[in-house]
């Protein structure tokens, strides 16, 4: 639809020299989830991929976990009071026989870290709704070298086409374990970007995400690893730190997790059995 990206003006200031001119911006509005005609959530994005958002949105959440368990989506026609569909508004209708959860001020489905969970409630709730075991297959366990880790931000950076024009978006990006980029979405949110990329793997039926490592441009919070979890990933590595709660949720549910993913370095914070490391150096 043409809304990702914006032109404002901007007074420039380069080494003394003042100019106007117009500059592009990452386009943020506001998504309201419905689910069955009641308002679910809402989360700040960028426009763009909204079904899959919202489709990933409710994997994360443990309602939706197959393809055949969405019916469909669609954009709420007159979402305001003059009638006019600000495509603002999506509304998820589950298959038949998909269990809706209580849609209430205080729901019972489980929410994300910034809905007010925190802790070993957390920790449970993600352990009870998750669909599948996040530990390795036996005939096709996860292993990746580090050096193949350590070349997926530049492939992760090459693919943002946005960022390019913006240098201001969020990205996150599938790989398989040999480095092969598999989708990429980018977002205002790293947590949108995440749910793009989930929702999309669910329409075309490829959930769980058992064989894939998922890269994020920022930081490793627990809602992320949290994502991964619920989506069945399981590597989740970020450029920047992780939380102590999304290490904790990692070694519970037998993540991978690595963080300060820079150059060829990185930290290794919870299943490193799937890496091929091949000296480990002790420490506390």
């Amino acid at each position: 639809m043409g809304r990702v990206t914006e032109r404002r003006r901007v007074i420039r200031i380069r080494d003394g020299a003042i100019s106007a001119r117009a500059d592009t911006l990452v386009a943020e509005e506001p998504l309201e989830i419905r689910l069955n005609g009641k308002p679910l959530a809402i989360t700040m994005r960028t426009p763009g991929d909204d079904f899959a958002l919202a489709a990933g949105f409710l994997v994360s959440e443990g309602v939706l976990g197959r393809a055949d368990e969405l019916a469909n989506i669609v954009y709420c026609a007159g979402a305001t009071e003059d009638g006019v569909n600000t495509y603002n508004v999506v509304d998820v209708k589950p298959a038949p026989g998909v269990p809706i959860p209580d849609i209430t001020l205080e729901r019972n489905v489980y929410t994300t870290s910034s809905c007010g969970l925190c802790g070993k409630a957390s920790l449970d709730a993600v352990r009870t709704t998750a669909r599948w075991p996040v530990g390795d297959d036996e005939n096709n366990p996860v292993r990746i070298d580090p050096e193949t880790l350590a070349a997926l931000p530049d492939r992760l950076r090459s693919a943002q086409r946005v960022f390019d024009r913006t240098g201001g978006l969020h990205a996150a990006a599938l790989f398989t374990p040999d480095g092969r980029l598999l989708d990429v979405r980018e977002d205002v949110g790293r947590h949108n970007a995440v749910d793009k990329l989930i929702g999309r793997a669910l329409q075309q039926g490829l959930l769980p995400l058992s064989g894939a490592v998922l890269l994020v441009s920022g930081r490793a919070s627990f809602e992320l690893a949290q994502k991964a979890v619920m989506a069945g990933i399981p590597v989740l590595a970020a450029v920047s730190a992780p939380s102590s709660l999304a290490v904790d949720l990692a070694a519970e549910t037998g993540l991978t997790l690595v963080g300060f993913l820079r150059g060829a370095s990185m930290n290794v914070y919870a299943g490193e059995h799937r890496l091929a490391l091949r000296t480990v150096a002790g420490g506390t």
